[in-house]
């Protein structure tokens, strides 16, 4: 839909989601005890103003700072709203990831509002009720459920489309959690970009279990639904963990036509769904839109898709490869609607060394590499080049790029130049499209050489027959001498781990020229991830150094031996 438009022609945030949103017919479905709870988003708007005065009693306004976990949920969705309603930015805080420690994520929150020094936090009642009591020194703690809602509300006093409004806080995959600073102007950006690049029209139906805590989650899922007066169910990620069938299910009996998630939960839902469900309550024909993206996509995860979930009507051109990430508000290139997802063979032994070789699918070492799609209307990609030969850092410039990081000038001035990010990413770019590989932190320097992790990973998952995203490779070094671990999720299936450690090292060796030392076999979920299930490296290597992963097998490449 068109949305309401400022003097300088871009879109006005606060006009479409306010203003606009008091006459959306639309509304939201919210996962709430076992169902779906329905307000319309113009009710959701008067809630939220209903929330300000209490809000402002507790010292909520402009120029402040309010932490918020963004757990999926009516609460969350309103303290939003109400928060800039007061004039105050918004600091999104990670949620916690299952199977983590309660007190290390305590930790995590503690330092984050040293840095953003918010006059409250809030959350739901059960997030900090698993919390210590208190949380912080300074900063208050009120949750969602206690904010009383008056009727009417004073007047809204909205941050102005220059200012600050949102810092997005990550759980990180490659470090220290860091803040994006992201203004009413570069939100608008991208929402008109979403709406646009899906052709969201009123009357449709989205379907989202993705956290809001995540960008994909906020701003693909709540912001996108509600800036195109589409009518969203909105899940939660638990309810996806412990039931990954029902995000389909959801599509189907709804009859949605937008959802998005990771490859890794589109590779599990898929193959569950078909395990334990004959039929679903309905088509997956309608669905038109299924951005996936958060990680790299592997072609083998998209055709599995397609060939278990075909039979209830998904259709390849429905599946939506992407790359963005929180610097750029959410999404900078993206497969056009209505194009089947495509991909280029390269050598995957040279792509493992930075290089880039095309190869015919039938090469010994021949790998699919995903096109993430074009640039989004709005972005203008710096790096990667076309014509060049080697992997390179993914650069852009954008209308919805991020101001910085919050508190971070060291940061700051080394990935935002010019009004151009240096993403970490790198990737390559063949006939206008993108094709991002990894992170230039998964390069390791070996023997002089530069060896692209990731690339190794992946031929070890493919070799052994593994599902993707389930290993990742640590290096470290025991007795002064360099030491390569493999740390590897088989679950709680009987396997040969011998076996499976020497196919690994002979992966390894191939693909990248390295030589794996051991391996350490874990229990499904053990390894950290984000919320959107990115493995988290640094975590990895900081758990094997302490011992604090309890392996079901450990198997030691230098000498016949294993452990249990």
């Amino acid at each position: 839909m068109t949305a309401s438009s400022s003097v300088d022609g871009l879109p006005d945030l606060w006009q479409h989601l306010v203003g606009d949103a008091r006459s959306f017919e639309s509304c939201a479905r919210f996962w709430v005890d076992g169902s779906y709870s329905s307000v319309t988003w113009a009710d959701l708007v008067a809630e939220a103003q209903g929330t300000t005065a209490e809000l402002r009693r507790l010292g909520v306004a402009p120029g402040t700072r309010v932490a918020i976990v963004l757990s999926n949920g009516p609460g969350a969705a309103r303290a939003l709203l109400a928060s800039w309603m007061c004039g105050a930015a918004v600091g999104s805080l990670p949620v916690r990831v299952a199977g983590t420690d309660p007190l290390g994520y305590a930790e995590q929150l503690r330092a984050i509002c040293d840095q953003l020094e918010p006059v409250v936090l809030l959350a739901d009642s059960e997030i900090l009720a698993s919390m210590p009591d208190p949380l912080h020194a300074t900063v208050g703690t009120r949750s969602f459920q206690s904010l009383a809602i008056d009727r009417g509300g004073p007047e809204p006093r909205l941050p102005g489309n220059d200012d600050v409004a949102f810092i997005q806080y990550s759980s990180g995959s490659t470090g220290t959690p860091k803040g994006c600073m992201l203004t009413p102007r570069a939100i608008a950006a991208q929402l008109d970009m979403l709406a646009k690049l899906t052709v969201a029209e009123p009357g449709e139906i989205g379907v989202s279990w993705l956290p809001w805590s995540h960008d994909m989650g906020l701003f693909g899922g709540l912001l996108s639904g509600w800036w195109n007066d589409v009518t969203t169910y909105y899940s939660t990620p638990q309810r996806f963990l412990m039931s990954p069938r029902t995000w389909f299910e959801d599509i189907a009996r709804y009859g949605a036509h937008y959802t998005a998630g990771s490859p890794t939960a589109l590779q599990v839902a898929a193959r569950v769904t078909v395990l334990r469900a004959k039929t679903l309550p309905g088509s997956l024909e309608q669905l038109k839109a299924a951005i996936i993206g958060a990680e790299r996509v592997h072609w083998e995860v998209l055709e599995d898709a397609v060939e278990s979930l075909g039979r209830f009507g998904l259709r390849r051109e429905a599946l939506m490869p992407a790359y963005g990430l929180a610097e750029g508000t959410l999404a900078v290139t993206a497969t056009p609607l209505n194009d089947k997802p495509s991909y280029v063979t390269v050598d995957s032994i040279a792509l493992a060394a930075g290089e880039l070789s095309l190869v015919e699918p039938d090469h010994p070492a021949a790998t699919k590499v995903v096109s993430a799609g074009p640039v989004c209307p709005g972005m203008e990609l710096i790096e990667p080049r076309p014509g060049q030969q080697r992997l390179a850092p993914i650069r852009f410039r954008s209308v919805s790029l991020a101001s910085g990081y919050y508190g971070d000038k060291a940061r700051t001035d080394e990935h935002f130049r010019d009004g151009v990010l240096d993403t970490g990413d790198l990737g390559f770019v063949i006939d206008d499209h993108l094709y991002p590989v990894g992170r230039s932190d998964d390069m390791i320097s070996v023997g002089g050489r530069n060896v692209y992790l990731r690339e190794v990973e992946s031929a070890i998952e493919t070799a052994n027959g593994l599902r993707f995203g389930c290993t990742t490779l640590v290096d470290s070094s025991r007795s002064g001498q360099p030491w390569l671990t493999l740390l590897l999720e088989t679950g709680g299936a009987r396997i040969d781990h011998r076996a499976v450690a020497e196919c690994s090292a002979g992966a390894a060796m191939s693909t990248g020229a390295l030589e794996l030392d051991e391996c350490v076999f874990l229990r499904r979920n053990a390894l950290p991830r984000t919320p959107s299930g990115k493995i988290q490296r640094h975590r990895c290597k900081q758990q094997l150094a302490e011992g604090r992963f309890t392996p079901v097998a450990v198997v030691q490449l230098d000498e016949q031996t294993e452990s249990a």
